[in-house]
């Protein structure tokens, strides 16, 4: 046993407690009061290591497979910028944070093993942003740069998936967290709530206000308020283009229906809420409109109980890039079945499914 095996046990049983939130005595009452909080402890301090009873169950309360515990740190995790609300408690962020490094290091794991890594590169000339307007004309040259086009667009997640920037979903049962992004030892990442899929317009638009955080770079005199209002800004600009969207909203518009909204709403995948304030920010129409759609909206209950139309957008939110590298690696006998399911953190019998019938 070499010197650095229990410290690095030692880091990875705290990584993957943080990830299960759980207390020393939760862990404890979780593998049935196998091992005492105090034995845990010492296995933390790399006091010693645990026989292979105790990291059997060990693996089995914290859902790692028990090679999990030994595998070597490839991935830091910096620069870590939450959209939370203020009753997110400190424990879940810890975990969403340690749930990103895991799995960056599983996906670049998975891209070095077929020899397809995709590395981000910066798409903005360096710039440091002092104002709101800024960082929204930055939204038209990041479309330029990457050749976008004005059209709506159909998959963000796949767009940032494309470009390098590794995405993952996780589940957060209090909805208390919506997304982060930070930066990797293996580029950036961009972590999204699971609770989001039944709300794809609102997905999309967390998903490009955390490519903003990586994307914009911002003056030291901005403070955090006017950074995430610049950030959203953003956002708004990189999803409603204007001069498509003025095309398909009109100008000076006063009046409006329901229906129509949800049409647009349909088409460009973002809320009715920031359609109207795209359409205030581009002078479609006017502060004292925008003030009245405010008003109604809220007197319907809209901020409160969720605007209509959520489920007409037709576009798909999602890209399998990393089950693909992973099933393609168990294809080609590059791993075996149990270390891919190791890699995607499932059971073997599901990515045996998976595997079923392989062309030779």
């Amino acid at each position: 046993m070499t010197s650095e095996l229990p410290d690095l046990f030692a880091r990875r049983l705290q990584q993957a407690r943080a990830m299960r939130c759980l207390s020393l005595r939760g862990l404890e009452t979780a593998m049935g009061g196998l091992v005492s909080h105090n034995a845990l402890a010492k296995y933390e301090r790399g006091d010693m290591l645990p026989g292979s009873d105790v990291l059997i169950s060990l693996a089995d309360a914290l859902a790692q497979p028990t090679d999990f515990f030994f595998r070597p740190y490839k991935i830091g995790v910096t620069q870590v910028r939450f959209r939370k609300k203020a009753r997110f408690p400190a424990s879940r962020q810890k975990a969403v944070q340690e749930l990103a490094a895991d799995f960056v290091e599983r996906y670049r794991e998975a891209e070095e093993l077929v020899g397809d890594v995709r590395r981000f590169e910066p798409p903005l000339a360096p710039h440091l942003i002092s104002t709101i307007a800024e960082a929204e004309s930055m939204a038209d040259t990041l479309r330029e740069t990457w050749k976008l086009g004005h059209d709506p667009l159909p998959n963000v997640f796949e767009l940032l998936e494309s470009k390098g920037i590794k995405v993952l979903e996780v589940p957060d049962a209090n909805r208390d967290f919506d997304g982060l992004s930070a930066e990797t030892d293996a580029g950036p990442v961009i972590v999204i709530a699971e609770h989001l899929a039944k709300n794809i317009p609102r997905k999309r638009m967390t998903e490009v206000h955390e490519l903003g955080h990586i994307v914009l770079k911002f003056a030291p005199t901005v403070d955090e308020k006017i950074e995430e209002k610049a950030v959203a800004a953003f956002a708004g600009a990189f999803l409603l283009p204007a001069d498509s969207f003025a095309e398909a909203f009109g100008q000076n518009r006063r009046r409006f229906t329901v229906a129509e909204l949800i049409d647009l709403k349909a088409r460009f995948g973002v809320s009715i809420m920031a359609l109207m304030r795209r359409a205030l920010t581009l002078g479609l129409i006017t502060d004292s409109t925008y003030k009245r759609f405010c008003v109604l909206t809220s007197g319907w209950g809209w901020r409160s109980k969720g605007e209509p139309g959520d489920q007409r957008y037709p576009g798909r939110e999602f890209d399998g890039r990393f089950r693909q590298l992973v099933r393609r690696a168990v294809a080609e006998e590059v791993i075996t079945l149990s270390e891919g399911a190791a890699l995607l953190g499932e059971s073997m019998s599901r990515v045996r499914h998976d595997l079923e019938q392989v062309i030779e």
